[in-house]
């Protein structure tokens, strides 16, 4: 990259000692460069040391605070103080101790996020399913590792993990925790990295390892027999369909619906809400069907309140007499997260790299990575066996002369000699020697002898077989099976959330119950519209303005009504008039880039009513050309509110007519000439941004002014102006035809 030379009045400064060095400190540098040396190192610290979790299930927060508790002793000990905890854990993650203890938090039975919890509470931990019941501080709760721990740390000591330095390289931490189940798929996990996110939900534990087995003894076979569906902590209800669910276990990634569950009491005439998603809150559930009383939306409830205590969840719903329970309940799972998706992203590290697996896919990566940890404890355990038996031998060796022994030592004169002495004297190495210079003067006699060497043969037999084992994948894999096996009959639990298949549903037509009724719609200038009512327009009809606005469009229409919002960033915004409140004259109007929420900058071009999306939208430009697009081009299957590329940006547009059938258009130019055509000239397109076809053949330095339907122009002599083919230069307007009329209501 080339460097600009210096201005001399700035060459004159450099070595001037009373002048800041600030050309020294200038240093140019691509921004490739500047990426890969500063950006893409903390990209991946956040990835890999953040927000993925791995093979184990965990994050390096969770893992590097169950390590401190289990080194504190914490897994057959009382509780201890969270503060405690959390100060202990800043050895390992020196993050501050807020995001440790929230990290507690989670883990935390009470708390309840999981469906098999490692932290063994006691206190208030919150509410996985409430955005505003907060967590006591660490010094008032305490906790300790749950008894499910035992099977992530049973055979740490047996080198199954690596271990590494910490930060400040003062201790030992595992890189993983040897998890004896599959602790990826049983807790629920999600992360936010850079430029990648996971979001994997949790399974039944039981489920889980049945799974785990059916596919080490068959890899394959069908995981929906052992593993139907996600399992969660708050319950509910999964809307089942095996295809979708086959899919997300193939791929990794999609989605799939969860219901609450409630009970309707007739004698009281309420409603129960007792299990909700577990991506939503009671708080979100309530602020929403508060919202939709409000709007007038659901017109069957007399009150609903939060009846949450000791026992669990309950939202209350009171309903008014002859309300139909299952009808409300079937609306308020539509228009609330009462019903919500949960979508699947299973991004999990391997070997450090972020890979979207699939559930076959996670439980080979499990199946090898604990394969591999029974293997080093199998190893351990054997190098533990051959170290005694070596021992065992050479105190065999001084069985068959134990005075020998006593003779050497109490002959030799030094210290240090000793060993040597008895390396020599029986043909053992210094290890043997060690170990027989350190038995207790009481222990040396036959039977303890006799007694010690007769292991000798067990010994030898024990590290034949796990010589064996090490050489025997299928033997290791026994093992896995074996330990799965009893994690599923000691920590097992029934399934908390119930399938209802999708077919087994009654289907019924989602029912729209917005109150419709005729309204006049006054669109301004400005961008404020007004929906005013027949019997508001007769009490009065004086319209009142923001300073410097006027009318720009009036419209018959009914509450109902599908409104499109042209904007000057050549957007559509899509909504319905009954979205906006009843107003009277006497107000400005609803603001509309506020209410839809226009992009910085963006203004209102204009508003024409959807209808019934027939007929088209005529977009007259500067430039002189026009494009007749089709309504149908902006209606959508889904709700979507907001559509780019709603025209062509190739030059400003001066009119949108609605066109709900061919009528006649005048287009103005700035050097006073005027034309009038037929719309029918043109053909209709279905593209949006098309840019149209000449309309008006300008001179040089003209542009069109404006353009209207003939009936609300002011214009006598239309066949002065009218023409039959385009484009065409048009005619001088004359004085008789300049006046306009005002503008006329939208049919």
């Amino acid at each position: 990259m080339a460097k600009k030379k210096a201005a001399p009045e700035q060459n004159k400064h450099r070595d001037d000692p009373n002048v800041m060095g600030l050309h020294a400190q200038v240093v140019e540098q691509p921004i490739s460069q500047t990426l890969e040396l500063n950006y893409m190192p903390y990209a991946m610290s956040v990835i890999v040391s953040r927000a993925i979790p791995e093979i184990d299930g965990f994050k390096p927060s969770h893992r590097k605070l169950l390590y401190t508790m289990y080194k504190m002793g914490l897994l057959n000990g009382a509780r201890t103080k969270s503060a405690n905890i959390v100060g202990a854990t800043m050895k390992l993650n020196p993050h501050g101790d807020a995001a440790i203890y929230e990290t507690m938090v989670r883990l935390a039975r009470g708390n309840g996020a999981l469906l098999a919890p490692f932290v063994d509470s006691k206190g208030n931990f919150g509410k996985v399913y409430s955005r505003d019941m907060s967590y006591a501080a660490p010094r008032y709760t305490e906790a300790k590792l749950a008894p499910i721990c035992r099977e992530l740390f049973s055979d740490i000591d047996e080198d199954t993990v690596d271990m590494v330095d910490n930060y400040d390289a003062t201790m030992l931490e595992p890189t993983l925790l040897p998890t004896t189940f599959p602790n990826v798929l049983v807790s629920a996990n999600t992360g936010i990295a850079v430029g990648m996110a996971s979001n994997i939900c949790g399974f039944n534990l039981r489920e889980v390892c049945q799974t785990a087995i059916a596919w080490i003894r068959d890899p394959d076979c069908d995981l929906l027999e052992t593993l139907p569906a996600p399992d969660f902590s708050t319950g509910g209800e999964i809307l089942y369909d095996p295809l979708e669910m086959a899919e997300i276990y193939k791929t990794g990634r999609g989605s799939f619906k969860v219901r609450a569950k409630w009970r309707y009491l007739k004698k009281e005439n309420i409603i129960e809400i007792y299990e909700i998603p577990y991506t939503t809150t009671s708080e979100a559930i309530m602020d929403k069907v508060e919202e939709l009383i409000k709007a007038g939306k659901v017109r069957e409830i007399n009150d609903m309140r939060d009846e949450t205590d000791l026992s669990g969840l309950k939202l209350t719903i009171d309903l008014k007499r002859g309300a139909d329970p299952d009808k409300l309940m079937a609306k308020l799972c539509r228009m609330t997260t009462l019903m919500d998706s949960y979508p699947c992203n299973f991004n999990i590290l391997i070997a450090g790299m972020p890979q979207v697996l699939g559930v076959r896919e996670i439980l080979e990566e499990w199946t090898a990575w604990r394969s591999e940890c029974v293997r080093r404890r199998v190893f351990f355990q054997l190098q533990k066996k051959k170290e005694k038996l070596h021992l065992l031998k050479g105190l065999q060796k001084i069985l068959l002369d134990i005075d020998k022994a006593i003779a050497i030592i109490r002959g030799t004169e030094l210290d240090s000699e000793v060993i040597p002495n008895l390396m020599i004297g029986f043909g053992i190495d210094k290890v043997q020697a060690e170990f027989v210079a350190e038995i207790k003067l009481r222990n040396i006699n036959k039977e303890y002898i006799l007694k010690r060497t007769a292991e000798t043969e067990e010994l030898e037999n024990q590290i034949q077989d796990l010589e064996q084992t090490l050489k025997s994948s299928r033997r290791i894999r026994a093992i896995i099976v074996d330990e799965l096996k009893k994690v599923a009959q000691k920590y097992g639990e029934d399934r908390r959330t119930t399938l209802v298949y999708e077919t087994a549903l009654a289907v019924e037509e989602e029912q729209d119950d917005t109150p419709d009724y005729p309204v006049t719609v006054f669109v301004t200038e400005g961008g404020y519209l007004k929906k005013i009512t027949a019997q508001s327009l007769r009490m009065s009809n004086e319209q009142k303005y923001k300073e410097g606005d006027g009318l720009k469009r009036t419209m018959e229409l009914t509450n109902k009504t599908e409104l499109l919002v042209f904007t000057s960033a050549c957007q559509c915004y899509k909504c319905r008039l009954s979205d906006f409140d009843d107003s009277k004259a006497s107000v400005l109007g609803d603001y509309l880039p506020g209410k839809l929420g226009f992009d910085e900058g963006e203004s209102v071009l204009d508003v024409v009513s959807a209808g019934d999306y027939s007929g088209w939208i005529l977009f007259v430009f500067e430039n002189g050309k026009a494009a007749k697009v089709e309504r149908s081009a902006y209606a959508t299957k889904s709700n979507r509110r907001k559509l780019t590329g709603a025209f062509s940006d190739k030059s400003p547009v001066k009119a949108v007519i609605p066109l709900p059938e061919e009528t006649e258009v005048a287009v103005y130019a700035t050097d006073g000439r005027a034309l009038v055509f037929s719309s029918a000239l043109l053909s209709a397109k279905t593209t949006r941004n098309t840019q149209g076809v000449a309309v008006m053949s300008l001179k040089r330095k003209s542009l069109v002014d404006r353009a209207a339907p003939l009936a609300e122009t002011g214009i006598v002599n239309r066949r002065r102006y009218s023409v039959r083919s385009l484009p065409a230069p048009g005619s001088l307007l004359q004085e008789q035809d300049t006046e306009e009329k005002q503008l006329a209501i939208e049919g």
